[in-house]
């Protein structure tokens, strides 16, 4: 799931090396435009529906972050 949340990652923003940062939005590798384009391409990849209430800077902070909301989002399918 990280490779493909990586790739998702780089397809929306490939001027940045998301390996190399610790917090995506702080660092300013997302905005809110790039975090809405991101949740339509992971329900998209992963066949989820990830919840508005989910959609929230600490949950885009890091790889591991998206991966637990997209988990969260299955499990609660």
């Amino acid at each position: 799931m990280e490779e493909k949340v990586l790739s998702i990652l780089k397809e929306i923003r490939p001027e940045f090396d998301f390996e190399e940062s610790d917090n995506f939005v702080e660092d300013g590798y997302l905005d809110s435009f790039d975090i809405v384009t991101l949740v339509s391409e992971l329900e998209t990849a992963f066949d989820v529906v990830i919840d508005g209430l989910d959609v929230l800077p600490e949950n885009f902070e890091t790889v591991q972050d998206i991966c637990n909301m997209v988990n969260k989002s299955r499990e609660e399918k």
